[in-house]
C-alpha cells in the first residue's frame, strides 16, 4: 500500500500492469498522429513561427500530460485528457483573421468559462438527464468509425492492416491482456518490411514555452471564444463524460471539467486553445484490454499522461516519430483496441427494449458524423436521441370525456 493511500487502496506500482500502459501509449500514438494534424493546420493557418507552434504543442501536450496524471490518481478512473479537436479545426479557418495576442485573449476566455460551467455543475446536470442507452449509443457512435477503419485499411495496406488484425485475433485468443500490444507490434514490424515506416529523427531539443501577452477585443471573442467553448463542451466533454459513464464509473463532473477549465486558463498564454476531456482515446483506457479489473485502469490514465508529457517536453521534435507512422497502422491498431468499448457501447444501446428506438436514432446520428453549426455529430446524436426519448417514452395525458 502506498503512502497516504486509504485502507484497502492499492498503491500506483501494485496496480501497475503492461497491458494498461500500453493502452496508454495506444491513446498518444492516435492523438499525435491524427489530431495535432489539425493543431499543425492551424498553425500554418495563422502564420505562427515555428517557436511559437513548439509553444502551442508543448502547452496542449503539457496541459493533456498533467490532467492525465493527476485525475486518474486522484480519481482512480482512467481520465483521459486531450486537446479540442473541433477547436483546432475551429482555427484553420479563424486564426489567420486576427492577431495572435487576440487569438490568446480568446483562449483564455474559453478556459475560464469552461471552469466556471464544470465547477458550477450546470454540465453535470443536464448529462444526468441522458437516458442510458442513449448514452451508450452515442459511444458506439463514435467509435464506429474506428471499427470500420480497421477494415477499411485493408484495401490500401493489405499487409499491415492484415497483420494487425491476425495478431489481435491470435493474441486474443492466447495472450489476451496483451492482444493490443501484440497487434501493434506485428503492425510495425509489417510497416518496416513493407518499407512504410518513414521516421527521420534528426535531433531531439526541449522545447522553449513562448510566454505571449493576452489581448482582448470584441470581434476575437465572437469569432473564437464563444464558437470554442460550445464546441468543446458538446463535442468533446459530453461524449468524455459519457465514454466514463459507459464503462460504468461515475465522473465528478465538477472536478473533471473545472480542472481542464482551469488548466488550460494557465496554459492559454503559452499557446493552449483548450484542454478537455477525451472520448475516442478514452475509449482505449476505459475498457477491458486496458485491464479486465476496472478498479485498475487508472493506470492506463497515468501511463498516457506520462507520454504526453514525456512528447510535449520536446515540442515539436518528437512529433516526428508518430508522423511517420503509416495511417493505415495508426487506423488498425486503435480499431482492435476499441472493439471492446464499441461492443460494450451497443450491448448497453439495446439492453432496454423500450430505449432501443431512441438509441438507434443516436447511433445513427453519431455514426453519421454530420457537423451542424460547428459542432460535431456526437452532440447532435444526444439532441436527437434525448428528443426521441421525450417523443417515444412521455406518457400520454388521458383524455377526459363529457
Amino acid at each position: 500500500m502506498g503512502a497516504g493511500q486509504p485502507p484497502g487502496r492499492r498503491g500506483l506500482l501494485a496496480d501497475l500492469s503492461l497491458s494498461a500502459v500500453v493502452a496508454g501509449f495506444v491513446a498518444v500514438v492516435v492523438s499525435y498522429s491524427g489530431p495535432l494534424v489539425i493543431v499543425l493546420a492551424a498553425a500554418s493557418a495563422g502564420h505562427l513561427d515555428t517557436a511559437q507552434t513548439s509553444s502551442w504543442i508543448w502547452a496542449i501536450s503539457i496541459g493533456s500530460g498533467l490532467t492525465c496524471v493527476g485525475l486518474s490518481l486522484r480519481t482512480r478512473m482512467p481520465v483521459i485528457t486531450a486537446w479540442s479537436t473541433p477547436g483546432a479545426a475551429l482555427l484553420v479557418t479563424s486564426l489567420g483573421a486576427y492577431s495572435y495576442a487576440e487569438a490568446i485573449g480568446a483562449f483564455v476566455v474559453t478556459g475560464v468559462v469552461i471552469a466556471l460551467v464544470g465547477l458550477t455543475g450546470v454540465f453535470g446536470r443536464l448529462m444526468r438527464q441522458v437516458p442510458t442507452a442513449v448514452v451508450s449509443a452515442m459511444l458506439a457512435g463514435i467509435l464506429f468509425t474506428f471499427g470500420v477503419g480497421a477494415f477499411a485499411s485493408l484495401k490500401s495496406a493489405p499487409w499491415i492492416a492484415g497483420a494487425v488484425l491476425t495478431a489481435y485475433l491470435l493474441g486474443k485468443r492466447w495472450l489476451p491482456r496483451y492482444a493490443v500490444l501484440i497487434a501493434l507490434a506485428a503492425g510495425v514490424l509489417a510497416s518496416a518490411a513493407t518499407s512504410r515506416l518513414d521516421i527521420q529523427l534528426h535531433g531531439v531539443e526541449l522545447a522553449r514555452p513562448v510566454l505571449t501577452a493576452p489581448a482582448f477585443s470584441v470581434a476575437s471573442l465572437i469569432g473564437i471564444a464563444v464558437p470554442m467553448i460550445l464546441a468543446t463542451l458538446a463535442s468533446q466533454n459530453a461524449p468524455g463524460m459519457a465514454v466514463l459513464t459507459a464503462s460504468g464509473y461515475r465522473p465528478d463532473d465538477r472536478l473533471l471539467i473545472g480542472s481542464t477549465g482551469v488548466v488550460s486558463t494557465v496554459l492559454a498564454p503559452f499557446g493552449s486553445h483548450a484542454v478537455n476531456l477525451a472520448a475516442i482515446t478514452a475509449a482505449i483506457c476505459t475498457g477491458p484490454e486496458a485491464h479486465r479489473d476496472p478498479e485498475r485502469r487508472y493506470v492506463a490514465g497515468v501511463a498516457c499522461g506520462a507520454f504526453y508529457l514525456l512528447v510535449g517536453a520536446f515540442g515539436t521534435t518528437l512529433v516526428v516519430l508518430f508522423a511517420g507512422l503509416p495511417k493505415e497502422l495508426v487506423a488498425a491498431v486503435a480499431g482492435t483496441a476499441l472493439f471492446g468499448a464499441l461492443a460494450g457501447g451497443l450491448s448497453g444501446a439495446v439492453k432496454e427494449e423500450r430505449d432501443r428506438e431512441p438509441a438507434l436514432i443516436t447511433f445513427l446520428a453519431t455514426a453519421s458524423g454530420v457537423t451542424l453549426f460547428g459542432i460535431g455529430s456526437a452532440f447532435w446524436g444526444l439532441v436527437f436521441g434525448v428528443t426521441a426519448h421525450l417523443v417515444l417514452t412521455r406518457r400520454r395525458t388521458p383524455r377526459t370525456t363529457g
